[in-house]
């Protein structure tokens, strides 16, 4: 998970410098409608909720804005019916992608979708051609700057973690599904400093070298496009992006 950790890195610290904080809330807000629509909107009886609310405290999102998206999904307050759109792609050079849309219209993310992949010479794969090589865990990513690695990796085990690893700027914690609320806020209450990034994410089971800076170049700007996509989620790829190539 190196590269894709990497990359994930310096997206954050990219998109921290030019926050587009109103897209950021948008997205916030269609999870947390889903989740509530789908499983209520008591984050204690709604594990989902209660992770995509630690997200929204991460970026100082509204509490107006939380609980509207809430009432939403309960049916309290009337919003638009949201559904998920997966699609899968290769980029070039063989780089899986995962697209996770989350639309009231899906003509129209099929449509910007297509034309973002066309455009940056990818390709919409079959069902399962790319999905099939991930599997979604639980990531906590935590700074490491003035961590005792010992330390946390003995929390996080006991907590019930699967397994940590250094990735340099970033500590990586992956646990099953269904216990990373648990593992996440153990961390928290000790005071490490968990990303926004982290959640119930697709991790890739293999990754793919991308050692060109050309082609590493084209496959950041895909990713940033599609991400700046109104009806775009998440964005998972199983590139392993080469040091020389993030930093060129």
């Amino acid at each position: 998970m190196s590269g894709h950790s990497k990359w994930s890195t310096i997206k954050h610290k990219k998109g921290a410098a030019d926050a587009k904080r109103g897209k950021v809330f948008s997205k916030l807000a269609k999870e947390l409608t889903v989740s509530a629509r789908q499983n209520g909107g008591d984050p204690s009886a709604n594990i989902t909720l209660r992770t995509i609310l630690s997200k929204c405290k991460a970026v100082n999102m509204p509490a107006d804005n939380i609980e509207r998206a809430i009432k939403k999904g309960t049916g309290e307050l009337q919003g638009d019916a949201l559904e998920e759109i997966l699609f899968e792609s290769y980029a070039p050079g063989g780089v899986g992608l995962i697209i996770q849309c989350l639309s009231d219209n899906r003509n129209r993310s099929v449509a910007e979708v297509r034309h973002l992949l066309n455009r940056h010479n990818a390709t919409l794969a079959g069902t399962n051609q790319v999905m099939r090589n991930f599997q979604r865990r639980g990531q906590i990513l935590v700074d490491a700057e003035g961590v005792d690695e010992d330390k946390l990796m003995e929390l996080v085990l006991e907590a019930g973690a699967d397994d940590m690893q250094n990735n340099g700027d970033q500590f990586e914690i992956l646990t099953e599904p269904g216990v990373y609320n648990e593992v996440s806020e153990k961390v928290t209450a000790a005071g490490y400093k968990v990303s926004e990034d982290s959640g119930v994410n697709l991790i890739p089971a293999a990754l793919a070298p991308v050692t060109d800076k050309s082609q590493a170049s084209s496959l950041m700007k895909l990713i940033e496009a599609l991400e700046d996509l109104d009806d775009v989620q998440n964005v998972y790829s199983n590139a392993d992006i080469a040091d020389d190539a993030i930093e060129a």
